[in-house]
C-alpha cells in the first residue's frame, strides 16, 4: 500500500491535534489519571503516634512514613523470603498511593502538586537483599504515571531488617506545592 503523500497544511492539522492530546493530558485531573490507571485513592491515614502526618512548611509538603496497606489491612512480609519482588512492587505501589490520598487531604486537590521532590523507600528484606531499587519503583512508576515529569523525584530505597507491623514497604515523601 504506497503511502500517503506529504501535504503539509495536512501535517499542521495533525501537529495541532497532537498538542491539544498533550494539553488534555497534562491538564487532566491528577485522580483522574488515577483511575484510569486502574487504581482508587485509600482513604488517608490518621498518625499512629505522637507526630504529624504531613506538615506544610510554605510550598513544602513533608509526608511522614506510610505502611503499605490495602483493602484488607496491612500487607505484610520479607522480601526474599515470603514475599518476591514483584509483590513489593504492588506493596509500594499501595504506598504511593496511600500518600497521594494525604497529600489530597492536606492540599485539597492533587492538582495542587508542583512536583514530587523526594521519596524514601523501606523495603522489609532479608540481609543483603539487592533489589530495593527494583521494589520501590512501584512507588516510582505510579508518581510518574499521575504526575507525568512532575513526579520525577530524587529517591532512596533502603532495605531494612523490619518495618512497623511487619509491613513489606515504608514510604516517605515531599513534595512541593503551588
Amino acid at each position: 500500500m504506497p503511502h500517503a503523500k506529504y501535504n503539509p497544511a495536512n501535517a499542521k492539522e495533525k501537529w495541532f491535534d497532537l498538542a491539544a492530546i498533550v494539553l488534555e493530558y497534562r491538564h487532566m485531573e491528577k485522580e483522574n489519571r488515577i483511575i484510569e490507571a486502574g487504581f482508587t485513592l485509600p482513604a488517608p491515614p490518621t498518625a499512629g503516634g505522637n507526630y504529624l502526618s504531613a506538615k506544610r512548611v510554605g510550598q513544602m509538603l513533608y509526608l511522614a512514613g506510610v505502611i503499605s496497606t490495602d483493602d484488607q489491612g496491612v500487607m505484610t512480609g520479607t522480601v526474599g523470603i515470603e514475599r518476591t519482588i514483584d509483590e513489593g512492587y504492588a506493596a509500594a505501589r499501595a504506598c504511593a498511593l496511600t500518600q497521594l490520598a494525604v497529600i489530597k487531604r492536606e492540599a485539597g486537590s492533587l492538582d495542587a502538586v508542583e512536583s514530587i521532590v523526594t521519596v524514601n523507600g523501606y523495603v522489609n528484606a532479608v540481609p543483603g537483599f539487592p533489589d530495593s531499587p527494583k521494589v520501590i519503583n512501584g512507588a516510582s512508576d505510579l508518581l510518574i504515571t499521575v504526575f507525568g515529569e512532575a513526579g520525577r523525584h530524587v529517591r532512596a530505597a533502603v532495605g531494612v531488617s523490619a518495618l512497623p507491623r511487619n509491613a513489606i514497604v515504608e514510604l516517605q515523601m515531599t513534595v512541593l506545592l503551588r
